[in-house]
């Protein structure tokens, strides 16, 4: 199966360090998230990997190589302008001909591979989203009325949400609703799939996840041995 790192962001959740370093190259530890997602895919059994870039391209390239430290085979698109989340697989449209990772360049998590992808095969659809709760803490006191008028009061309460953790299974239909050449993102194609009716499922994962680009999650991420998560991943079927 061939995996989609998207690498082409700016990063400025996590400015003034992603002034020189792109996003995917902060450092975890000793290593930067990008090679800790890649070893992570290969214990999954993935092989073939693309890494869409832009901003700050050429140091991801050198970092990364083609990938054969890691028994992985790099390839790399170059964005000239931005095309944003999504957009960046209409340079590799004719690469994706059977189901494919998509990844942001910024994610760690133990999620199984394995499990996410049979999921996603058996329904059939297009898209499947690999989603996580997250508690929000709100700051203000909210207010739930009906003819302007109070019925529940809650000060700075905890919502739940369900939230895409940023990793989705995709089949090569998906594509047909990629415009070339113009920004898209993943919200922009969710948009127009439900619009004409697509079905698209979530996959609910309760293990780790990690966003590195909140400082929160940075900051988690620096106290987990990601070497050590291994042993609790499978590797993902063929």
């Amino acid at each position: 199966m061939k995996a989609v790192i998207q690498c082409g962001g700016m990063g400025t959740r996590l400015r003034p360090f992603t002034s020189v370093l792109p996003k995917p190259l902060m450092p975890i530890g000793a290593r930067p998230v990008l090679e800790l997602l890649l070893k992570w895919l290969r214990r999954n059994g993935i092989e073939n990997v693309y890494v869409t870039t832009g901003y700050l391209g050429h140091l991801i390239r050198s970092v990364c190589g083609d990938g054969s430290q890691w028994n992985i085979k790099i390839r790399y698109t170059q964005e000239m302008e931005p095309l944003g989340t999504i957009g960046p697989l209409s340079l590799i449209r004719d690469e994706l001909d059977e189901p494919f990772l998509v990844l942001n360049g910024d994610v760690l998590t133990d999620l199984s591979l394995s499990r996410f992808v049979a999921t996603h095969r058996a329904h059939k659809d297009l898209v499947t989203i690999a989603t996580a709760s997250r508690i929000t803490k709100m700051d203000f006191g909210v207010i739930d009325e009906v003819n302007d008028t109070v019925q529940v009061f809650r000060e700075k309460p905890a919502l739940s949400h369900l939230v895409s953790m940023g990793i989705y299974c995709m089949n090569p239909g998906v594509l047909q609703f990629i415009p070339s050449g113009i920004p898209f993102g993943f919200d922009d194609l969710m948009l127009q799939m439900l619009q004409s009716g697509q079905v698209v499922h979530v996959y609910k994962h309760e293990g780790l996840w990690l966003d590195i680009g909140r400082v929160e999650d940075f900051q988690k991420a620096q106290a987990t041995s990601w070497e050590e998560q291994s042993a609790s991943i499978e590797v993902a079927a063929a």
